[in-house]
């Protein structure tokens, strides 16, 4: 692997950025700088993270930052709910993005158990 890109988990999370502002495109107005923002700010954390890691030198380091990007997804998922709670969304595309939400965190978690045990 010679770079970050190389990696299926940040493709997934890149494409998944792009549906979550996509989706978000749509939220009211008065939530622009509020949960627009804020799930927007959480699903670009997730690849940058991924990214930034991967740039870092020494394993703990690395695992460190794959931490951070598994914490934003799973603050992600919570703002969707938020968000479909406050019907800013609809079931549908809820359930989509928490599908996509979820191939990601089991891949991180994968990628991360894989990455502690060549550790060892």
């Amino acid at each position: 692997m010679k770079t970050f890109r190389d990696l299926l988990v940040w493709q997934k999370s890149m494409s998944f950025v792009t549906e979550i502002y996509n989706e978000s495109r749509v939220f009211p107005k008065e939530e622009t700088f509020g949960l627009t923002s804020q799930i927007r700010r959480s699903a670009i954390s997730i690849p940058s993270n991924i990214s930034e890691g991967f740039g870092r030198e020494g394993v703990n380091d690395y695992l460190r930052f794959l931490n951070i990007a598994m914490a934003s997804l799973f603050e992600l998922q919570t703002q969707l709910e938020i968000a479909f709670n406050l019907k800013c969304i609809n079931k549908e595309n809820l359930d989509k993005l928490y599908e996509l939400s979820r191939e990601i965190e089991r891949m991180l978690s994968s990628f991360i158990r894989s990455i502690k045990s060549k550790q060892k």
